[in-house]
């Protein structure tokens, strides 16, 4: 297992990048709807492009396993942010797996932060 260790994380790395990247684009083309969903929960809809740079941007260097740790520990945060503002909701059960979805993904990312980015990553030719 120790010898396949870098190639799980680095299936793991874009597993989890998939995800960000989707949300990043699927804000662009929905731009008013997802300003406006931010701004329904207390969120200033003007944090929009942060939101897509974060996602997007972020999710894009994890699959390219570029400053992978950094972008981890960032998606991390963002991860909490995004459970805490979106769906702590403790009397709503489908709002608290979403919960305890965005907190589980923050662990894997913090998990990559601290493993690296991996076999295949651009990191490892910047070394």
């Amino acid at each position: 297992m120790y010898y396949s260790a870098p190639y799980f994380i680095t299936i793991g790395r874009v597993l989890m990048a998939i995800m960000f990247i989707q949300g990043g684009i699927e804000k662009i083309f929905g731009y008013a709807g997802a300003q406006g969903y931010m701004e329904a929960h207390g969120v200033p809809g003007m944090l929009l492009p942060l939101v897509i740079l974060t996602e997007a941007g972020g999710g894009l260097c994890i699959l390219l396993g570029l400053f992978t740790r950094w972008w981890a520990i960032a998606l991390a945060g963002f991860c909490v942010l995004a459970g805490f503002f979106f769906h702590w909701h403790p009397e709503d059960q489908m709002q608290m797996i979403n919960f305890m979805k965005n907190i589980t993904i923050a662990g894997g990312f913090l998990v990559l932060a601290g493993a690296g980015p991996g076999a295949l990553a651009l990191d490892n030719r910047l070394r």
